[in-house]
């Protein structure tokens, strides 16, 4: 599947040749959206190295990719294969020239990774105290503004009460081991942030199954205070209560900053820190939305542009659609920024990453 530059009008379908049918994607008036790397697994989470090396991790295919586009012309041309036989190595962070990733029920690190993409060193293990495997269960990390290694660890379960550390966002110090709990109350969190300004930390939270197609909502929250609680399993979004279990009576719940349709999955989070796109763009939080599953009719599937005024969200916009109709033409999974000002975009779908950037609107043109 070749992609080129795809500058449209408004939200604009763009018909892209797959295989043997014609499928659409929407993108916004003067971004392009291209092919950036492909046949790469069950791919999730992403980071970025110093050098502009795009790692990218899977889930159950063990595998993760170092990603080099050598003379810069929006394309992947050499790919890496960092290790392999991995454990869920679904989350990943850079720091300090080291790829951070974890593996069973630890964290494993790759010293120097960007100078040995050709030959890694063999992997040290850093911190061994994520819960067991045997629970299934979503976690995602990244280097907050403190030097600590991040890491969300997601619930077991559709609703349950798990016990700690599980529904939590925990700060490592990588060099020590000491660990602070940082946000209790999560249900399933892949997508988190600091805000450029104030450096609060913004995430996103899937919002639990089987309750109806429209709730309850999915979130975006803010942590303003550590150690708050945001309210899995008892309180769902702003008002939905859970029939199966009561709150603690002296349990103070922060509700959410934000609500997301129910299902569309927010899997990823980042603030867009580029001078490429528009000012009205820049600062404001970008989210994947993984599209839903488990209701009649599709949402998601998109990647939304979250505006915001005053530390607070006033309008969700989307930038590009990957639903047409009811078919999915992928499913994002992560966005991050890209060293040029782009953004990448990882589908768990097809194995894809995607490029998303900006030209001006004077230079945009339909492309088929």
């Amino acid at each position: 599947m070749a992609f080129v530059g795809m500058m449209l009008l408004g939200l604009f379908p763009a018909s892209i040749a797959l295989a043997s049918q014609s499928v659409m994607i929407t993108v916004t008036k003067g971004f392009g959206l291209s092919l950036y790397a492909s046949d790469l697994g069950d791919i999730k989470q992403m980071t970025m190295g110093d050098n502009g090396t795009l790692f990218v991790g899977s889930q159950k295919s063990g595998t993760v990719y170092a990603l080099v586009d050598t003379d810069q012309n929006g394309q992947v041309d050499k790919r890496y294969l960092i290790a392999r036989g991995l454990e869920y190595p679904e989350a990943l962070a850079f720091h300090d020239g080291a790829l951070y990733v974890t593996e069973e029920d630890r964290i494993i690190r790759f010293e120097d990774i960007e100078s040995r993409l050709r030959r890694p060193s063999r992997a040290r293990e850093v911190y061994s105290n994520l819960p067991n495997l045997d629970k299934k269960y979503s976690r995602s990390m990244r280097f907050g503004p403190d030097g600590r290694l991040y890491v969300s660890i997601g619930s077991p379960c559709n609703v349950c009460e798990a016990s700690s550390p599980f529904g939590s966002i925990v700060a490592i110090n990588v060099d020590t081991g000491a660990s602070e709990q940082i946000a209790f109350g999560l249900r399933s969190v892949t997508g988190f942030d600091w805000a450029p300004d104030d450096k609060k930390l913004w995430f996103a939270d899937l919002g639990r199954n089987w309750m109806g197609d429209n709730i309850p909502a999915d979130e975006i929250n803010r942590v303003d205070i550590k150690g708050s609680h945001f309210g899995f399993p008892y309180l769902h979004g702003t008002d939905v209560v859970e029939p199966a279990y009561d709150k603690p009576k002296n349990l103070n719940v922060i509700v959410p900053e934000f609500e997301l349709p129910a299902h569309v999955a927010p899997t990823g989070l980042s603030f867009y820190r580029g001078q490429q796109f528009p000012e009205r763009y820049q600062h404001k939080i970008f989210v994947a939305e993984n599209g839903s599953w488990n209701r009649s009719s599709k949402v998601g599937y998109q990647i939304v542009m979250l505006d915001i005024e005053n530390n607070k969200i006033n309008q969700r916009e989307t930038v590009v659609s990957f639903l047409d109709g009811e078919f999915p033409v992928a499913r994002p999974f992560d966005v991050i920024n890209a060293p040029d000002g782009a953004m990448y975009i990882s589908d768990d779908l097809k194995g894809n990453v995607y490029r998303l950037f900006y030209n001006a609107p004077e230079q945009s043109q339909e492309s088929n």
